[in-house]
């Protein structure tokens, strides 16, 4: 009985582990699409910002 208590002891520690682990991967990858959409952004608004001056300069 003992035995089986550890057992389950260490599988309940391993698995603490890894759900931290698994968290601490999905905050970096939040913090990555929040970055990427940031920079998203500013292209965004530079290329709006360019599309006029480049529609006068090459008219159709």
């Amino acid at each position: 009985m003992e035995e089986r208590l550890v057992e389950l002891e260490t599988r309940v520690a391993f698995q603490e582990n890894t759900l931290q682990e698994l968290n601490d991967v999905v905050v970096r990858q939040q913090q990555q699409i929040d970055q990427l959409k940031s920079d998203l952004e500013t292209i965004r608004v530079q290329v709006l910002a360019l599309t006029p001056a480049s529609l006068e300069e090459n008219p159709a």
